[in-house]
């Protein structure tokens, strides 16, 4: 990594100035942390197989990043492993900042034995989120955590306080070692990697003898709880239950929604939930249950993920077998259920007006793509492509690309087909241009019949608009729901069929479009989306930042181009 040149300098001292005036009378505070990442083996693993476990500060899952709306959250990252590092925030906007998004797109990574510190703000946020490594598979051997974004207490809550709020993270787990499975991923005759193992928290099943310990909490007879549910995983969607007890949803991913009575609840890999559960059953210790969707798993107990929901003066343990769920192929029941979760139209959030303020039953749609996704196998390589193209990662972050050299030299501008799939797979540095303050309309296609997909959006919550089956047309517009869309980041799309959602660009920045499923990101389907707003007003998009790290065909610090056009499509 280099540093910046001496005459590099003036220019962003100059733009740090601007950027502490900008958070200057914001109602918020600075929140700091200090990581020490490392994987080994040596201490804490889920199971008894022996396998590196990426911690920090010795804990996995991670420690709680607790904000509250506008706060400026500062997060010193020590790369105690011994390989490149990013995270990334799930869900966090990182408005007017992509800089700090922490994917391979915006960031170059901390090399080992090396730290940085990223600064980013939960600005007009509130919600349930996650972060994560985002390089190299590192999600498979953990390093994730929770992110919880409180209203501001003028902000009023659409629910009782409950008695107290727990994190629960829940995601399928891979029993081998994360560099042996991604390298297995490039041999054509591995068709699928399937987990081992389902955890609540990084804690194996309740029950089983492969389990080093089991995910366990307490509550108190008549009170009311708040369980904000994650899932981490990598491959599987799960549903969530709880021995007789209902659930009421009542946020997602930032967004309060109409509240909704639930026995169960699909939550697809990387989504966030969070649920009012009232202890209201006798004393007693109950199942708390996550099954993986499309999955049989009759001879698989490990992937039946089992909690405890203890009560305080609790003398019996769990009774009976494990509450039912849908069944996992009813793929009706799961999309039924995504249909009636729906945006609370009256509440504030973030901000004292409601939600519905921001409603798009009038919009008019300045873009769409229609984004397939599917498998091939590319030059002998299995890959995952979105229409055809499977994305190739540059060694310089396209970040750092578009501002220093307008994108000359590592991507070509709207190379990728936004319509439709390429006749023939290739590679590609896939980047598009998303208009500035325009309304896109994205409609994932799912072209693999056998595997769920869900997908998501850096940089802004977009809305849930429809879901259909076949192919998806003009005329499919006529079964959206435009009045109460759910706003989120992460959305399912379900085998065989579409999804679709609206996105209104406000956010300048280049953003990841990825799916969520690690082996399909990691095997090539994801893009960026390239918001361009030509004023160089800071206010407008934040200048880089002073530790900014520079690598790729930056690497020797050259100067950067002085009021360089913006790229050009083919360049």
């Amino acid at each position: 990594m280099a540093s910046f040149s001496p005459f590099r300098w003036p220019r962003i001292a100059f733009f740090s100035v601007l950027l502490v005036a900008l958070y200057a009378g914001v109602n918020c505070i600075d929140i700091f942390h200090e990581w020490s990442v490392t994987a080994d083996t040596s201490a804490v693993y889920p199971n008894t197989y022996n396998q590196p476990v990426i911690r920090i500060n010795g804990m996995f899952p991670g420690p709680l990043i607790n904000a509250t709306t506008n706060d400026v959250v500062h997060v010193n990252i020590f790369n105690n492993i011994d390989e490149p590092l990013l995270f990334t925030w799930n869900g966090i906007q990182q408005r007017l900042n992509s800089w700090q998004d922490g994917v391979s797109g915006t960031n170059c990574p901390i090399q080992p034995g090396k730290n940085w510190t990223y600064v980013f703000q939960t600005k007009d946020q509130i919600g349930t989120f996650t972060y994560f490594p985002s390089l190299n598979f590192h999600k498979a051997a953990g390093g994730f955590g929770p992110i919880r974004v409180n209203n501001r207490n003028v902000i009023l809550v659409p629910f009782p306080k409950p008695e107290a709020e727990f994190d629960l993270l829940i995601g399928d787990w891979m029993s081998d070692d994360y560099r042996q499975i991604r390298q297995a991923l490039q041999d054509e005759s591995v068709s699928h990697v399937y987990p081992g193992v389902i955890l609540m928290n990084g804690k194996g099943p309740y029950g089983s003898q492969y389990s080093t310990s089991y995910e366990s909490f307490n509550v108190t007879k008549g009170k009311i709880y708040r369980f904000r549910i994650s899932n981490v995983g990598t491959v599987f969607s799960f549903n969530f239950r709880i021995q007789k007890h209902r659930m009421v949803l009542v946020e997602t991913e930032g967004s309060y929604t109409n509240q909704i009575v639930l026995d169960s609840l699909d939550v697809h890999v990387g989504q966030s939930y969070s649920v009012l559960v009232t202890a209201n059953q006798d004393e007693a210790d109950y199942y708390m249950v996550a099954t993986p969707k499309l999955f049989n798993i009759d001879n698989h107990d490990s992937l039946v993920a089992k909690g405890i929901l203890h009560y305080e003066n609790s003398v019996l343990p769990v009774q009976g077998p494990i509450p039912d769920g849908p069944d996992p192929f009813d793929v009706d029941f799961s999309i039924d259920q995504a249909k009636s979760i729906r945006w609370n139209m009256s509440t504030g959030a973030a901000r004292p007006n409601p939600q519905g303020t921001f409603n798009v039953t009038n919009v008019t749609l300045s873009q769409t793509f229609i984004l397939h996704g599917s498998r091939v196998v590319i030059n002998g390589v299995p890959s995952y492509v979105v229409n055809n193209v499977s994305y190739l990662t540059p060694s310089t972050p396209l970040k750092l690309a578009d501002y220093f050299r307008n994108g000359s030299g590592i991507y070509q501008l709207d190379a990728f087909p936004v319509h439709s799939p390429n006749d023939i797979a290739s590679y590609g540095v896939s980047v598009v241009t998303g208009v500035h303050k325009g309304w896109l309309e994205i409609v994932f296609k799912n072209d693999i019949s056998d595997e769920m997909d869900s997908w998501h959006l850096d940089g802004f919550g977009f809305y849930v608009v429809g879901f259909g089956e076949g192919e998806w047309t003009p005329e499919s517009r006529s079964t959206y729901n435009l009045y109460d869309p759910v706003v989120r980041s992460t959305v399912q799309v379900y085998p065989g069929r579409w999804t679709a959602v609206y996105v209104f660009l406000d956010n300048p920045g280049m953003w990841n479009l990825r799916s969520q499923n690690l082996v399909h990101w990691y095997l090539g389907q994801e893009l960026y989306v390239r918001v361009h707003d030509p004023d160089p007003n800071p206010a407008k998009e934040r200048p880089p930042p002073p530790n900014l790290l520079l690598c790729g065909m930056f690497d020797d610090a050259l100067a950067p181009v002085a009021n360089a056009p913006a790229p050009q499509a083919g360049w």
